[in-house]
């Protein structure tokens, strides 16, 4: 490691330990010496000059807490000594000018997609089932087990073989714990018979009736973007019948979306079919033949700025704002240089970055759209005791991140420093090139439903602590902002952050890096690892509260 400690802006009054440090070392940096008052875990701060109470802590250049008392120098910011403040915000003519990053190289760069009708170019190529309400969860459950074990999509057979050799060496008498799942014989999934089929995905959720009428019509319109996803080829629907979600309000929404939808498109209502049985051998004869109808798609080039990549976060911890969470920012810069689409979403978030996006957004009504968003969303929080002050999770403070402006603008680094182009309500689509900002909730999976939904086709998602989070039909790839977790979560971790923190890699570096990832995914070169298992979560928000 090139550096132990690290002071993120020059108007910081925190520095960050990049490893441990022990209580009464002498840290020097930057022509100062520091006698260290505590001892501070690695991603952990301590402060550059004594503090007293209601004293503003500044990092990242911006107010993220308040002392609550005396302070030393040299001391350990903790959740008892600081808690959460940040700056209010407001529109004000800003004249924001970006310095693109240098894109010589990637010019001229395709990767080969899915192009559909309407312009638009998928990663993948996935049929969907869709229920309109929760009580038809159970035959897509049963559906979902035929088909993926019949086409080659399941990923579940080791563990049914590792179950099996449990139940032997139990009729045997043997210890159980000589059973390795490593050595489990695995199925592999090179017979699939539809090879352009990248996946039949499946959006099971808990909607669609016994809630309020809004929120079955928010349901509608989050089913229907995902109907309309440019990675969907084609869509059975399965419905009950009598549920506050109809057939023809879903139907409606998907009208409204895109006038000239022209997927397969496959209807099933339970309560007017003969049988169950009927009802589940009708939607898999109609889905075959729709698979053999898109398996005739195939990927050809594409430019670059047909790319539309969410950016994410979950399970940060206090390297997040330092090394993931930047390098997918200046890939994201890169996207949006090359004419493509980004989009940063988890409004609670975005606290304490409010004021630098707002000067960024490139007209008037979207800045106040977003301060509407932003400002109704705390006032609900509010409403039931809470508020953005409290988002930060027990695993996200244990790690470092002390209060929610720390963790929010460290996480809205993701997005780069281009101009805000647009700002989208829930399920509302992208059309515009550049950074768009998407209202959705902090939620790791309810999030990426939201990005999905707006019409990312990619998703770059940082975690410093580890998440299995995916996405049904928006290939998902986790980066890592830390060495150590890379190597003990490896499974569902794709690149690795963790040399920016060790000084081998510039930021720069690692987000032209990260763009080669997305090209490779985009192509169907590399399968990242939540795609390999089957990561499919999908959470509906229901625009209550929900940090």
């Amino acid at each position: 490691m090139k550096h132990r400690v690290l002071k993120v802006n020059p108007k910081d009054n925190v520095i960050v330990a990049l490893t441990n440090l022990s209580k009464g070392e002498t840290i020097s940096f930057e022509g100062e010496e520091y006698l260290l008052q505590d001892n501070i875990n690695a991603k952990h701060k301590f402060f550059t000059k004594d503090l007293n109470a209601g004293d503003e802590i500044i990092m990242y250049g911006v107010l993220v807490g308040k002392a609550q008392n005396f302070i030393p120098r040299g001391g350990l910011m903790t959740t008892t000594n600081t808690k959460h403040a940040a700056d209010p915000f407001a529109y004000r003519a800003a004249k924001y000018e970006w310095h693109a990053p240098d894109v010589s190289k990637f010019k001229g760069r395709t990767f080969n997609g899915y192009h559909r009708s309407d312009g638009r170019v998928g990663t993948a190529n996935y049929w969907l089932f869709i229920p309109t309400v929760f009580c038809e969860n159970r035959n897509l459950d049963v559906i979902r087990e035929a088909l993926h074990n019949e086409l080659g999509y399941a990923v579940t057979d080791k563990y049914k073989s590792y179950t099996h050799q449990l139940i032997t060496a139990y009729k045997e008498g043997n210890d159980l714990s000589s059973v390795d799942i490593f050595s489990t014989p695995q199925h592999k999934n090179g017979n699939r018979p539809f090879k352009n089929v990248d996946g039949i995905k499946f959006l099971n959720h808990q909607g669609g009736c016994g809630g309020t009428r809004q929120d079955a019509g928010i349901l509608g319109k989050l089913l229907a973007s995902y109907a309309d996803h440019p990675n969907v080829a084609g869509v059975t629907v399965l419905s009950l019948g009598c549920q506050n979600l109809q057939v023809q309000d879903f139907v409606n929404d998907l009208k409204q979306r895109n006038p000239n939808f022209d997927k397969p498109l496959y209807i099933f209502e339970q309560q007017q079919s003969q049988s169950e049985e009927q009802l589940i051998a009708e939607a898999i004869r109609k889905t075959f033949e729709g698979l053999i109808e898109i398996n005739k798609l195939e990927r050809k080039p594409a430019t670059l700025d047909k790319l539309c990549i969410g950016v994410k976060c979950g399970g940060s911890d206090g390297f997040s704002g330092i090394s993931a969470n930047p390098a997918v920012g200046y890939a994201s810069d890169l996207v949006v240089a090359l004419g493509g689409k980004i989009l940063l979403a988890e409004f609670p978030e975005l606290c304490g970055a409010e004021q630098d996006l707002i000067d960024r957004t490139t007209n008037e009504a979207a800045a106040k759209k977003f301060i509407h968003l932003m400002t109704a969303y705390n006032d609900a929080a509010h409403k039931v005791g809470s508020g953005f002050h409290m988002n930060p999770s027990p695993g996200n403070i244990k790690d470092g991140l002390i209060t929610d402006a720390i963790k929010s603008t460290g996480a809205a680094k993701k997005g780069g420093t281009s101009p805000v182009v647009d700002v989208l309500d829930y399920t509302e689509p992208v059309t515009k090139p550049g950074l768009n900002l998407v209202c959705t909730p902090g939620n790791d999976v309810e999030a990426t439903t939201g990005k999905a939904a707006s019409g990312a086709t990619l998703i770059l998602f940082t975690t410093g602590l580890g998440t299995p989070t995916g996405n049904p039909v928006c290939p998902t790839i986790k980066v890592s902002t830390n060495s150590n977790l890379t190597k003990r979560m490896n499974d569902i971790i794709d690149i690795d952050c963790g040399p920016i923190v060790e000084g081998d890699k510039t930021i720069q570096q690692m987000g032209e890096e990260i763009l080669e990832y997305c090209i490779k995914a985009a192509s169907g070169e590399i399968i990242p690892k939540a795609v390999q298992l089957n990561q499919d979560d999908f959470i509906p928000w229901k625009r209550g509260v929900s940090l």
